[in-house]
């Protein structure tokens, strides 16, 4: 199911994103407010951050912005109650299963929860978790740990760029331009050489 893109925010569509009430589902991520990140900020803020990459990029279906206010609370959230989700409006059961689509499990590898998306993610958590990785990605400029950086940059290349191709071209080019300038600076510090250094 491809999910709705408008070419341009016309009155029409403008509107229909003015009949999207995100409330409720703001409310519920606040809880995330005491949330830090690796890279700065609070685990709200990044909800909100990729709700506005969907919106940059033309989505405007009501699920997939309603998710992405609420798209790390199952998984940062020691426990969360499920049914806050559910029951936040007529739309919170298509929500949460959108929602549960994008949370790693407990125990999970990170590597095999990025596949379980390539492989079985449905359209929506796809161009969700791309969204969700431009932010992240936009964030690695306040990381001060190479290391992280490197790792962040490698997950990117094989398991968000296969996603990316598939779901939204453009898309798939921002990331591989963020990917190539974190990789830039990874160089430009002197980091690999000195990585080279330590395995010899």
């Amino acid at each position: 199911m491809a999910v709705e893109k408008p070419q341009q925010m016309d009155n029409e569509h403008m509107l229909q994103l003015k009949n999207i009430y995100l409330a409720p589902y703001m409310q519920i991520a606040t809880a995330l407010i005491g949330k830090a990140r690796f890279a700065g900020g609070n685990m709200f803020r990044h909800q909100l951050d990729t709700m506005g990459i969907l919106i940059d990029y033309g989505y405007i279906d009501n699920i997939l912005l309603k998710a992405s206010c609420v798209h790390d609370t199952i998984e940062d959230i020691e426990g969360f109650d499920e049914n806050l989700i559910r029951n936040a409006d007529s739309d919170g059961p298509e929500v949460l299963e959108l929602v549960r689509e994008v949370t790693k499990r407990p125990g999970q590898i990170k590597s095999d929860y990025l596949k379980s998306i390539i492989e079985n993610g449905s359209q929506r958590a796809k161009v969700l978790k791309c969204a969700d990785r431009i932010s992240n990605m936009i964030s690695l400029g306040f990381v001060t740990s190479n290391e992280f950086i490197e790792r962040y940059c490698d997950e990117t290349e094989y398991f968000i760029l296969p996603i990316a191709v598939e779901v939204d071209f453009n898309m798939y080019q921002e990331l591989i331009s963020l990917v190539m300038s974190r990789r830039e600076h990874l160089e430009k510090s002197g980091y690999f050489d000195r990585k080279e250094e330590r395995e010899e």
